[in-house]
């Protein structure tokens, strides 16, 4: 009975993650009226992983890193890379059509899990690969002058820098495996440092310490980052990186919905079709994985 529910302890943590991911995208946007997004973003990190660091003495972890230069580049590409430039398309366009482009990040994942991981893409995984693409295409219209094409550019190079992040991850892992906790709290406080410089360097205006931005600052800190970062690091050690990076689309259908109640966006019919694109690959991916999960189980038995 122990080892079933072991079983699905990685699709609940998929699950809630979606659901905090997805809603922390209304958070973030409501942060940005009181703080530029490089410092927001560092605020947040820097917050996130002090609780995490505390946390490793008291559940008996060493405070000591592991692997300092992965990790240090680890924090370049999930943390500055990836959390920076998000904030930063978030200021320029909507939270639909950014999250959406963020959560490019899985088909990214997979054609890099190719070749650093061993993890072929293969038959109809190569069709979702290409719906995606399209998808991506459609979202961006480049050709369209209308709209923010900078914050579109920002939202899919975050996600390509999430995928690189979430590859070496699982790089690392099977190198040599790392406590999670102490994994996810340093790549935070490497990654958080280059925020705080590029926040000074390109003179963004202090923070407004509203009641609101300091209630979104710790729920963001608390919940969205320094809790489902490490579920996210969980994740990708049992599951592999790209069926686990494809089961994370439901976080900008959450982010949609989201915005929509918030504050009324209606995402354009491009990207509406451009999400049903890559909607349609992740059903087609995670059919398929399905399907070879239940055949492996049939002979087993």
């Amino acid at each position: 009975m122990l080892s079933r529910l072991t079983r699905f302890l990685p699709a609940c943590a998929l699950a809630l993650l979606s659901l905090c991911w997805g809603y922390s995208w209304v958070w973030n946007k409501q942060a940005l009226m009181d703080a530029g997004p490089f410092t927001f973003s560092a605020y947040r990190m820097l917050l996130a992983s002090t609780c995490l660091l505390l946390a490793l003495p008291l559940t008996r972890r060493t405070l000591r890193p592991q692997g300092v230069p992965h990790l240090v580049l680890l924090g370049i590409l999930q943390t500055t890379g990836f959390v920076g430039l998000s904030m930063w398309a978030l200021v320029e366009g909507g939270v639909g059509a950014t999250s959406i482009l963020v959560f490019t990040m899985p088909f990214w994942t997979m054609l890099m899990a190719w070749p650093v991981l061993g993890e072929r893409v293969r038959g109809l995984q190569w069709v979702a690969v290409a719906l995606a693409g399209a998808g991506l295409l459609v979202i961006l219209h480049p050709w369209d002058s209308q709209g923010s094409l900078l914050s579109k550019l920002l939202g899919a190079a975050s996600g390509m820098l999430w995928a690189a992040g979430s590859v070496l991850v699982k790089y690392m892992q099977l190198k040599q495996p790392r406590d999670l906790l102490s994994l996810t709290a340093w790549q935070m406080t490497f990654g958080a440092i280059p925020l705080l410089l590029i926040a000074s360097l390109i003179g963004e205006p202090p923070a407004v310490w509203s009641g609101r931005f300091i209630y979104i600052l710790l729920a963001t800190s608390l919940v969205s980052t320094a809790f489902c970062w490490w579920l996210w690091t969980y994740v990708l050690k049992h599951v592999d990186a790209g069926i686990a990076g494809l089961s994370m689309l439901a976080v900008p259908v959450i982010a949609i919905a989201s915005s929509a109640w918030r504050f009324g966006e209606r995402p354009h019919a491009e990207e509406m079709f451009g999400m049903s694109l890559i909607l349609l690959g992740l059903l087609i991916t995670g059919g398929r994985a399905l399907h070879r999960r239940g055949r492996a189980a049939q002979l087993r038995s």
